[in-house]
């Protein structure tokens, strides 16, 4: 069994041999043919030269250094493009995951016939401000997602190479493949993994997160249910939006005629159903020219992208018909 582990760093010296170090005796114990992919994601403590001695030490590591700091989802993109495995598991280069955990991860997935495991830590050595946000996090995704996982944020993930090579990640979702690979048709589950205390530095996420996520949620729920066809959301909406205000400036014009047939000013310029009637029917309109638009830029840079996902092929391929 090949396995890449992928790890983002930034900023982690103090950790890595240590990791390095944990890895390689979990590879010899199980005889994985292991390489580790380290991302240098802009350091500036001298991470970058400790990855260059262990890569020159060790032939199974290998160092990719950023120009600046450009994020986890970019940091493992980069490693998911240039590994060779067949499996993948990322890993947090803070210590907090436990390299001893994989086999668990192996099992998990070739025992239930899974494409992707994601860690779940129980247990977690993590202040409350944290823990507790992070629940209910974890149940608006599966909400909204139907991917009822308990541990979105775990760092530690186990996948087949098919889902890294289709699933494509940028911004802040790398939190949510297991969501997007889910929406491509492959089979998630998950594990309990031991958490261990934080050894070296700080945490690098601030409170900020939790509204990040947030958006990320809103924008991956959008892209899994809507993305290939945007106007069944935003052309839902505008005609809702559009029949409120038709059935509002239905009722002003009844109103209006029954008081001129009794002699009244209706005086409809004093009221606010008018506004509001006019507004939503402006907004409908909106709704359906973005959602217009949003389908011409689909139908036009989806011509290339896959909607679909091969599990496996079998039979000949028929040959093209003879000139």
């Amino acid at each position: 069994m090949k396995i890449s582990a992928v790890i983002p760093t930034y900023n982690e010296v103090d950790s890595l041999q240590q990791l390095h170090a944990e890895l390689t005796a979990v590879a010899q114990e199980h005889r994985y043919e292991l390489e580790i992919f380290f991302v240098d994601d802009g350091s500036t403590d001298g991470s970058w030269e400790l990855i260059r001695r262990l890569a020159a030490a060790d032939r199974r590591v290998r160092g990719i250094r950023f120009r600046r700091n450009f994020g986890k989802a970019a940091a493992l993109r980069a490693g998911f493009e240039s590994s060779l495995g067949d499996f993948i598991i990322t890993l947090d280069a803070d210590l907090q995951d436990d390299p001893r955990e994989i086999p668990k991860f192996v099992a998990e997935l070739n025992g239930k016939k899974l494409d992707v495991v994601s860690g779940w830590k129980q247990v977690r050595h993590d202040p409350w401000h944290k823990v507790g946000p992070s629940r209910v996090f974890n149940w608006l995704v599966g909400f909204l997602t139907d991917v009822r996982l308990h541990d979105h944020n775990c760092g530690m993930k186990f996948y087949r190479r098919a889902v890294v090579h289709e699933v494509r990640i940028y911004g802040e979702l790398h939190r949510f493949i297991p969501v997007l690979a889910h929406a491509r048709g492959f089979r998630v589950g998950e594990v309990v993994v031991k958490h261990r205390p934080r050894q070296h530095g700080h945490s690098k996420y601030g409170f900020r997160r939790f509204f990040k996520g947030f958006l990320d949620l809103l924008t991956v729920t959008f892209l899994t249910g809507f993305g290939h066809r945007p106007q069944h959301l935003l052309g839902t909406l505008g005609l809702l939006s559009f029949l409120l205000g038709g059935l509002g400036m239905a009722w002003l014009a009844w109103y209006w005629a029954a008081s001129a047939w009794n002699g009244t000013d209706p005086r409809l310029h004093q009221r606010p159903a008018l506004l509001y009637s006019i507004a939503a029917l402006l907004i409908g309109g909106q709704f359906m020219s973005i959602g217009f638009l949003a389908e011409l830029i689909t139908a036009h840079l989806g011509r290339d992208l896959d909607t679909f996902s091969v599990a496996e092929r079998t039979g000949e391929e028929a040959e093209p018909p003879a000139a």
